[in-house]
């Protein structure tokens, strides 16, 4: 599987634990986790809990849920042949190895020499070692999602302070460009008519068409741009510039601005920076409505 690898550490409890993130979901060390219980051989409570009935039943059931290319047929015939006898034992290197599972995964030099488990799965763990020890995990764990939400809104104001640099930019182009070939009335209405040559190419409607056609929204067709959109924004207000210097005509321009958006849209839709945060906003905005219930 590919793996976008980004480390964080958690401190619980005055334990140290590493999460990292594969695909954008977050992956908790149960190796660090255990030490918490057995600082010399953390790799026996690991294996204690995955040959537990409980935890099998409770771990399969997540891989059967949540991998499309899990070996649930092997699965269930460990469920009905070993797992009620006391024969039965389960390593994080069997389990990845012989049923193709995600949510567990075998320690690695890669993996920080530890073996992690999606978050999910990671709790439970940290429930059947101690319940006190799961809410200090839980607790560090959403400190750890809201520091990820902040840094979202630094990179999401960043992205909308570029777009107004480069407004700057693209003003300039105008005043160089443009009005001194204007009238005095023309040069007053020069500025809304080229922020909506912007708006039309990429958004496919003026301010005005905008806040007419949403009245109960706050703030403008900008302000409730999402990311890609604002990234794109800023990357057409430079390309405009340019093309005012060259002379095109604003006809000319807006289409060969929607041109260059809708092919931007399509090369950045699927961009794993953008996706990820995205998601981040996602999950927060989700978070606050649970918040504020």
């Amino acid at each position: 599987m590919k793996n976008e690898l980004i480390i964080s550490k958690l401190n619980v409890n005055g334990s140290k634990v590493s999460v990292i993130k594969i695909n954008n979901e977050d992956y908790i060390s149960l190796t660090d986790l255990a030490r918490y219980v057995d600082e010399e051989e953390p790799s026996d409570v690991i294996r204690n809990w995955m040959s537990n009935r409980n935890s099998f039943l409770f771990y399969s059931l997540w891989e059967e849920i949540n991998n499309k290319n899990f070996n649930s047929v092997k699965s269930h015939g460990i469920k009905i042949n070993e797992v009620p006898y006391s024969r039965f034992s389960m390593t994080p290197t069997k389990w990845q190895r012989e049923f193709n599972s995600i949510g567990i995964i075998a320690g690695s030099g890669k993996y920080s020499k530890g073996t992690f488990a999606h978050s999910d799965i990671a709790f439970e763990f940290a429930s059947w070692l101690s319940p006190e020890f799961k809410l200090y995990l839980i607790t560090e764990f959403q400190r750890l999602k809201k520091s990820e939400l902040n840094q979202y809104n630094i990179e999401w104001k960043a992205n909308r302070l570029l777009s107004k640099v480069n407004y700057l930019i693209h003003t300039d182009a105008i005043n160089n460009y443009i009005i001194p070939t204007l009238t005095d009335k023309q040069k007053k209405r020069v500025y809304s008519s080229e922020a909506d040559l912007l708006n039309v190419a990429l958004f496919g409607m003026t301010a005005k068409e905008f806040k007419e056609n949403n009245p109960n929204i706050d703030g403008n067709i900008r302000d409730n741009a999402d990311l890609l959109h604002l990234i794109i924004l800023s990357n057409l207000e430079s390309i405009n510039s340019e093309l005012i210097k060259m002379g095109l005509s604003q006809k000319q321009r807006v289409i060969k601005l929607n041109n260059t958006a809708r092919n931007q849209i399509e090369v950045l839709k699927n961009n794993k920076n953008i996706k990820l945060l995205e998601n981040i906003e996602i999950n927060a905005n989700a978070s606050n409505l649970i918040e504020n219930k």
